[in-house]
């Protein structure tokens, strides 16, 4: 099976702790890597993680406030230093449109490889970004500014040979792809051999959902419903929940309620309030409810596993 796995490298929300790093991921699907925004201190982290740099060839950014974006500019001057020539594809809400032109004129002006700037429209569930093996789609989400998030799915991967049968029935190599895409074979005899005889089915699908930084949606489920992983905030623990309404975050029974009803494969929790000394409290209210949740940690890799049905 392809790789298809999220390196963690910042999970704290917005004021800095010597324990998390700003918010940032690595998502790596079929050894493509695409990073989900990009907090203060992600390329340190990236050097941590033994991620190549010059592999990434998009940046998602959810929304413009700085634990989610500030990192971005030294980010690109650093592919810079490092001679990067490929272009570098950067989708996010519109208005970071100008934001990133001005910073590229004035901090990285001798650069080499373009910044290509996709404007996002926060409000609308769409495919944002699509090549031969994956689809991006944006999540409209509830903050206190144009927010959304991101869901990675897989295409399905054609069908396996049967190696066994290819050899039995004699087929040429030349109609193998034909076969792949659901061709019978007719023998020598004229009997027609039906595809289901030649190929196994390949892996299922895989979908991971990032959904970082909003309130409780108690309609999210449907957005993001089957994704094997669902990465969630879950800024405070229910006692806060007050605040989390007032400042357009989510607690931990929140995130596991969203990932309940969409009846993912697994939830990861993340973008903690500093107050916490400790994430246990967050990780026991979600598991009240949705057992099958882990707390993100820098450093982290999590691996994108089709859930059991």
């Amino acid at each position: 099976m392809e790789p298809f796995k999220v390196h963690i490298l910042g999970c704290g929300s917005a004021l800095p702790t010597l324990k998390h790093n700003a918010t940032s991921q690595v998502v790596d699907i079929r050894g493509k890597l695409f990073m989900i925004d990009c907090g203060e201190g992600t390329q340190v982290q990236l050097r941590r993680s033994h991620i190549r740099f010059t592999k990434i060839g998009a940046v998602f950014i959810s929304h413009l406030h700085g634990d989610h974006c500030f990192g971005l500019i030294g980010m690109i001057s650093t592919f810079g230093l490092l001679g990067r020539t490929a272009a570098l594809h950067v989708y996010a809400p519109t208005e970071l449109g100008s934001i990133l032109r001005t910073q590229l004129d004035f901090f990285c002006a001798g650069i080499e490889f373009e910044v290509v700037f996709h404007a996002v429209d926060t409000t609308v569930q769409q495919v944002i970004y699509e090549d031969k093996s994956i689809t991006v789609e944006s999540v409209p989400l509830e903050h206190r500014i144009s927010c959304c998030g991101f869901i990675f799915r897989e295409k399905a991967l054609l069908p396996h040979i049967r190696r066994d049968m290819i050899d039995f029935y004699r087929i040429p190599v030349s109609q193998i792809n034909n076969i792949k895409l659901g061709a019978n074979w007719v023998d020598e005899e004229g009997q027609t051999v039906l595809n289901s005889r030649l190929v196994t089915p390949s892996a299922p699908a895989r979908a991971y959902a990032y959904c970082s930084d909003t309130r409780y949606m108690p309609e999210l489920h449907k957005a993001v419903q089957g994704v094997d992983v669902l990465y969630h905030e879950a800024t405070y623990d229910a006692k806060m929940a007050s605040r989390a309404r007032l400042y357009y975050h989510s607690t931990a029974e929140e995130a596991a309620k969203v990932a309940r009803d969409a009846r993912v494969g697994k939830l990861v929790l993340g973008h903690y309030s500093a107050r916490y000394e400790a994430e246990d409290l967050l990780l026991t209210e979600a598991k009240a409810i949705f057992p099958n949740t882990i707390l993100g940690q820098e450093g982290m890799e999590v691996w994108i596993d089709a859930k059991a049905d």
